[in-house]
């Protein structure tokens, strides 16, 4: 039993998450929250990566389970403490995000968008991106002279003003200096660059233009949910150091019939009664755009739920794509609702006869009530059953497709 579910919470998972389902949650919250796309947001995204650094630890998670947020401050594996929010979103994404700040530009995260066709059959994907590279004109120095200091701040990139609380009570605001913009230094307006006016993007070394870039992004066959495409040295530039890389991860679009495990798919395909008994033929769409037959043996009977294969149909292996494994059809068959009693005397000729049941003398009759939906609970008619967590997609449900 789970104490607490703040952790959980945050990342927008249930206790019995699996550590893909807590990996691909922090992904895309990681993305979405992150400073540079959400400055406002800092202090969720440090929640996230707290909340994150304790549940893929399975030590801590096992501690957080049993006891909560006080029992890892009292010393349970880690003592309360966590690491920064960046390294830990620097690890988790490759660890270059950071890596020789003094020497190099942080790269840049992009979370792109893919189907599952795409991922089985290749993509190549244009991608427009702005980013900041040194001004050509002046080389980055922003003018014909090196800066000055800012004669507004006093090179301190703050200003300080007096407001007037009320009678003898005064209060100091502080603010970003709108005359270097908080850089401490300016070039004097006759000397600037005419093409970037002597102005340094926020946090920068040196003076930057800013530049559309266009990356064609190659999706290779196989490739997977979460997986990075880098592209090294296309970040932002700064005078003095290394531009920095631009990572691109995928992130996978849920398919309405194909569902992905490795190199397997899955999907459901529904029987009626008579075609799980006497056989069908159906046809199945590939992603591919191909037409697949598949059939019974004459005399073969599908129970229901069962899940037979097809070798060599499924995803293709990451650079070895003429290898694939295998399309898993799990069968539901539709049972009708009722029979008419007229026809009960034949369906008993034809089946297996009914095994032999004593009934004891004192036994009573009752009759049997049909449940309502809310009270039968959870239908385990999924390929994978949604809380099974020995399985990294058991939440996903597909459905067939045979058009």
């Amino acid at each position: 039993m789970v104490k607490e579910t703040g952790y959980y919470d945050m990342l927008g998972v249930k206790p019995v998450a699996s550590q893909d389902e807590l990996k691909k949650a922090y992904r895309k919250l990681a993305l979405k929250y992150h400073p540079d796309k959400n400055p406002n947001e800092g202090e969720k995204f440090k929640l996230i990566s707290q909340a994150y650094e304790v549940l893929s630890n399975e030590e801590k998670r096992k501690i957080y389970d049993q006891g909560g947020e006080q029992a890892l401050k009292e010393g349970g594996s880690g003592g309360g403490s966590f690491s920064s929010p960046m390294d830990i979103f620097d690890m988790f994404f490759g660890g270059g995000m950071r890596r020789g700040r003094e020497k190099r530009v942080k790269d840049v995260v992009h979370q792109m968008s893919v189907s599952l066709d795409e991922l089985y059959n290749g993509a190549m994907r244009r991608l427009a991106l702005q980013k900041h590279v040194i001004c050509s004109k002046c080389e980055g120095q922003g003018g014909k002279k090196p800066p000055e200091k800012c004669p507004s701040c006093r090179g301190t990139g703050l200003q300080v003003r007096i407001q007037q609380l009320g009678p003898g009570m005064v209060s100091q605001v502080q603010s970003m200096c709108g005359e270097c913009r908080g850089q401490g230094e300016r070039i004097s307006p006759k000397d600037r660059c005419k093409t970037c006016e002597g102005r340094k993007a926020r946090l920068t070394k040196g003076c930057v233009v800013k530049d559309r870039k266009i990356l064609e992004v190659h999706v290779d066959k196989g490739m997977e949910d979460g997986q990075k495409i880098v592209f090294s040295g296309e970040g932002d530039q700064e005078p003095g150091l290394e531009p920095g890389d631009i990572i691109i991860v995928l992130d996978e679009k849920e398919h309405t019939s194909f569902r992905r495990d490795n190199t397997d798919l899955t999907l459901q395909m529904h029987l009626s009664l008579v075609e799980a008994l006497c056989g069908f033929q159906k046809p199945i769409k590939t992603l591919d755009d191909r037409t697949i037959v598949i059939s019974t043996i004459p005399g073969e009977v599908i129970k229901n739920a069962e899940i037979k294969s097809v070798v060599g149909e499924g995803m293709p292996q990451y650079k070895n794509p003429f290898e694939k494994g295998r399309l898993l059809i799990q069968f539901l068959v539709d049972f009708p609702t009722q029979i008419p009693v007229e026809r009960i005397r034949k369906l008993e000729k034809i089946l297996p006869a009914r095994p032999e049941v004593i009934i004891p003398d004192d036994g009573e009759e009752v009759n049997l009530v049909l449940m309502e939906d809310n009270q039968r609970g959870r239908r385990r008619n999924h390929i994978y059953d949604e809380d099974d967590d020995d399985h990294p997609g058991g939440r996903q449900q597909v459905q067939c497709q045979t058009s």
